[in-house]
């Protein structure tokens, strides 16, 4: 008999598929399933109405913002957490995962509390003429918030594993600061900036209890698209509350395509360098 390499694999990978069917696929099927009931001419009404479209622009540009907020920010975190030693890292390292521990619906409570016009923050906001709470500027706060971890945590291990020798040998070449980070650093930074651009999008996108406290939820101006099938929800308009719901997906889906393309892109030419 044939010695196995890995045993128990077939029972190992029969529940990993049910679990995987039950938990992912079950749920998007039936989606799908909903949204696919309605005919083109309904489907394309819901998803184009006026307040849809407002819906979308909304979160879209929200979730840019937010993310290209993390970008900077997040990358900036993960370098003065790998690169310094100082007194309370260890603490800011644990309080990165704070919004995955933190319940949406308490992060939103308490990002509300504080950007309100009577709020720690929100007061001195106020009197630079800055309205964070109830606007679109609440929804980036609340978006930036709950995505940051995705980009700290992806980046911070690949500087971890930097080797030193090649900023060393740039250095020797007389390369600057930016030049070796632009050139050197940042390219092999790339693969895994993508992949935490991506997830800290994606969660923007679908993010919905931290936002609905501080947006201000109008209609046309701060209602979110989870929101919007939410709403239809409560209306027992399944299948408005399915189409809805399958313009996140399918733009979802299409970002993390798009994103895995440009990261085997950048992969091929990290091992091409």
């Amino acid at each position: 008999m044939a010695r196995r390499i890995l045993p128990g694999f077939p029972l190992a990978l029969g529940i990993t598929l049910v679990y995987v069917s039950i938990i992912v696929v079950l749920p998007l099927g039936a989606l799908v399933f909903k949204a696919a009931s309605l005919g083109f001419e309904d489907y394309w009404r819901i998803v184009s109405s006026p307040r849809a479209v407002a819906s979308y622009r909304v979160t879209a540009l929200s979730a840019l913002a937010a993310t290209v907020f993390n970008l900077v920010f997040g990358m900036a975190l993960a370098w003065v957490l790998v690169r310094y030693r100082f007194p309370g890292r260890r603490f800011i390292d644990a309080l990165v995962d704070l919004p995955f521990a933190l319940p949406t619906a308490v992060a939103g409570i308490a990002l509300t509390t504080l950007f309100a016009e009577n709020g720690w923050f929100g007061q001195a906001l106020a009197q630079a003429g800055i309205k964070v709470a109830y606007t679109p500027l609440g929804i980036m706060v609340a978006m930036a918030f709950t995505s940051l971890p995705f980009i700290v945590r992806t980046v911070q291990p690949v500087l971890e594993d930097l080797d030193p020798a090649l900023e060393e040998a740039a250095q020797t070449l007389g390369g600057s600061d930016r030049s070796i980070f632009l050139r050197v650093i940042l390219p092999l930074l790339a693969p895994a900036l993508l992949a935490g651009l991506s997830l800290s999008f994606a969660r923007s996108l679908g993010e919905f209890g931290a936002i609905i406290f501080i947006a201000g939820n109008q209609p046309m101006s701060t209602e979110i698209t989870a929101l919007l099938a939410f709403i239809r929800l409560e209306e027992y308009d399944y299948q408005a509350a399915a189409a809805i719901a399958s313009v996140l997906l399918i733009t979802a889906f299409l970002m993390l395509a798009i994103t895995n393309i440009l990261q085997a892109r950048a992969l091929r030419y990290t091992a091409r360098g």
